[in-house]
């Protein structure tokens, strides 16, 4: 089969690889139809995210079901499903308890309590390195899909797959920032970053009953985009002191909900990246201290975006003499898919509408360039499998998982 396959950092290809087979009783192989590239994908992409070895990427796919393992009860072939990201066996502790990115099952190389930079991590995720359980990803005509009894939904046949797909991580991404800040309505909710996930939280607020949405983003073109889908306002670090404007704009007491949907690789200058190379961190907190100064005594601060390493200087003062209320990790997407899904089936939101790219995966590589060099006004690409299928004149990449 095609598939977009991680070399090295800044070598992502569209090469031949063996089809997936059934490994266990409860797998499915799915027939991608759709599938898309995700900023956290972009970590791989830089190295930030490490992977030693050739590894099919994505973790945002949809699809039919091609094969079904004997063990599996809720799925038969033919049935078109969307995947959410973590991989969850369905009943561990963890996942009898509402946090299936901490199943204790599908990461069994690298599980462990301690939550260290290179061990001791959470659940498995689709195509995103070894650390995370080494499972080849759906950017790719076809995938295996272990535990499919527990994640996968049947999506209903009058709804698109554009409709649906980011079903999979970024809107239950957005929603948990906002779902884990309690919202009570009338709240000022300001979101770093106007990436997908951002969008996505944006949404989510209003959802959850926000008075005012505040979307930052240093690229003006991505808070045009945020301006007309999610009708907020905008801020541009680049242009305004954000911390202020917020300041200003709730009578001096900052934002109740602040939302960093960026993580630890923003727009840096050279003193940003001179101190983090001599503190020896990974990236950069920049956007997070900024939401610690921008949200309200007593707020919530959602963290969405990726942080893998330690950071010096953590602002811990800040936190306690503020009372910040701190809510981050991976989204908890069965605690909410079904709920989602009728929201997107009875017209409460619209989730494609931040589609800026539909490619077909022979052009990943184009792909994930514009996506990451923020080209072409790029905000979401979207991959079809099955569309301009070319053929590779070369031996197939051999891939371990």
């Amino acid at each position: 089969m095609k598939a977009a396959v991680f070399h090295k950092p800044g070598d992502i290809r569209y090469d031949t690889v063996e089809d997936p087979r059934l490994e266990q009783d409860t797998d499915v192989i799915l027939k991608v139809t759709s599938t898309a590239i995700c900023g956290s994908d972009l970590h791989i992409l830089s190295g930030g995210v490490p992977q030693p070895k050739p590894m099919v990427m994505g973790h945002e796919f949809m699809g039919i079901v091609e094969e079904v393992g004997k063990g599996v009860k809720n799925l038969k072939k033919g049935d078109r499903v969307v995947v959410p990201f973590p991989i969850s066996c369905g009943h561990c502790f963890f996942c009898q308890h509402e946090a299936s990115p901490a199943c204790e099952n599908s990461n069994y190389k690298h599980y462990g309590p301690n939550g260290d930079m290179a061990d001791q991590k959470g659940a498995a995720l689709f195509g995103y390195t070894d650390l995370y359980g080494g499972y080849s990803g759906g950017q790719a005509e076809y995938v295996r899909v272990p535990y499919a009894d527990i994640s996968p939904r049947v999506v209903p046949e009058n709804m698109t797959d554009e409709q649906v797909l980011f079903l999979t991580d970024i809107f239950p991404t957005g929603w948990s920032a906002i779902d884990w800040a309690q919202l009570k309505g009338g709240e000022v909710v300001a979101i770093f970053g106007s990436g997908p996930v951002g969008l996505m939280a944006q949404k989510a607020a209003w959802l959850n009953g926000a008075s005012r949405v505040i979307a930052i983003d240093p690229l003006n073109y991505r808070l045009e985009k945020a301006k007309a889908v999610n009708k907020v306002e905008t801020l541009n670090p680049d242009e305004v002191d954000v911390v202020e404007a917020i300041r200003a704009m709730t009578g001096g007491r900052g934002a109740d909900v602040c939302v960093d949907a960026v993580g630890f690789e923003p727009e840096r200058n050279i003193a940003d990246k001179a101190k983090a190379l001599i503190n020896f961190e990974v990236g950069s907190m920049k956007v997070l201290d900024m939401a610690f100064k921008a949200v309200r005594r007593m707020g919530t601060v959602s963290i969405m975006g990726v942080y893998g390493s330690t950071y010096d200087n953590f602002p811990l003062h800040r936190l306690f003499d503020k009372g910040i209320t701190l809510k981050m990790g991976q989204a908890p997407v069965l605690n909410y898919v079904d709920h989602l899904i009728e929201l997107v089936k009875t017209e409460k939101v619209v989730l494609d509408d931040i589609i800026t790219h539909t490619l077909p995966l022979s052009e990943v590589t184009h792909g994930y360039d514009i996506f990451n060099k923020k080209e072409e006004d790029c905000v979401k690409v979207v991959l079809k499998p099955w569309e301009q299928r070319k053929e590779i004149e070369s031996e197939p990449v051999k891939i371990e998982n």
